[in-house]
């Protein structure tokens, strides 16, 4: 008797839980789980529930909701697993599989990063058009999920071209600013030393993060089209005198909220 693989076990308890796959699944990471609020119908259980992780950051709250966002019906996924939590890097990836295994065609996620230069702001919002992986994991490593996707992936355009046109489209419509860079992936859960933010920023980094590359690998692998939209909590080390703090970061991407909100909401609409 075959065994299930842990994120066919959390697409089941969803299917079953939930019926139908949701159009989208939208990733709520560090300070904008304010975004459920935004949901009609919405239904929603702890990660436990379905299978999985729960997360132990603060500002993740660790629930999957499924609602409608406008006229699209998506899933939330309020925090997201980090691997310097101490958990293997296959609970990190669990949820994205997951929904991919549903049926979910569609994966933006949102996340919290430093600045690399003194061009991005905190509260600047930017779309990731690319990233640089110095996490030294990749979520592919190991047998390959044939069921899933191809031993090799493709990620030249690991970040949806078609999906980052559509958001720029919009965030122009509403006179926001959405700039666009390259998103550098490190383990942490330290923050970065200053001399490792002018290496990042000589490399081609934009931003850095402790995230998203590992969901984005795990999606691209499964077929999914991703879109990520990522809000500046803080400069990089040494970029100014103030130390980063993870109370400082969970504030400032609060405040930018509204922005990133009406944002996704808009490229929801039209995915």
């Amino acid at each position: 008797m075959s065994v299930l693989h842990p994120y066919a076990e959390v697409a089941a308890a969803c299917r079953s839980r939930f019926g139908d796959p949701p159009s989208g699944v939208i990733v709520l990471g560090s300070g904008v789980g304010g975004m459920l609020d935004r949901l009609d119908d919405a239904e929603g259980v702890p990660y436990a529930e379905v299978g999985l992780p729960q997360t132990s950051i603060q500002g993740h709250a660790g629930r999957l909701v499924v609602g409608r966002l406008g006229e699209q019906r998506v899933a939330m996924l309020s925090g997201r697993i980090h691997t310097y939590e101490g958990h293997p890097l296959e609970m990190a990836v669990r949820g994205v599989r997951a929904m991919a295994a549903w049926g979910v065609e569609n994966l933006l996620m949102t996340s919290a990063v430093g600045s690399l230069h003194n061009g991005l702001q905190p509260g600047d919002l930017v779309r990731i058009t690319d990233h640089i992986n110095l996490m030294g994991i990749n979520p592919l490593v190991g047998p390959n999920i044939e069921e899933l996707g191809p031993r090799f992936p493709d990620v030249s355009k690991a970040y949806c071209p078609s999906l980052g046109a559509l958001a720029d489209a919009e965030a122009a419509r509403q006179g926001i600013t959405l700039h666009t860079g390259v998103y550098v992936a490190v383990r942490g859960p330290s923050y970065e030393t200053p001399a490792e933010v002018r290496m990042l920023g000589m490399m081609g980094g934009s931003v850095v993060g402790m995230s998203v590359v590992p969901e984005t690998l795990a999606a691209v692998h499964a077929g999914m089209k991703v879109l990520v939209i990522s809000v500046v909590s803080n400069p990089g080390t040494g970029l100014t005198d103030e130390p980063p703090q993870h109370d400082q970061v969970t504030a400032v991407v609060g405040r930018a909220e509204a922005r990133l909100s009406g944002l996704t909401e808009a490229v929801v609409q039209q995915w």
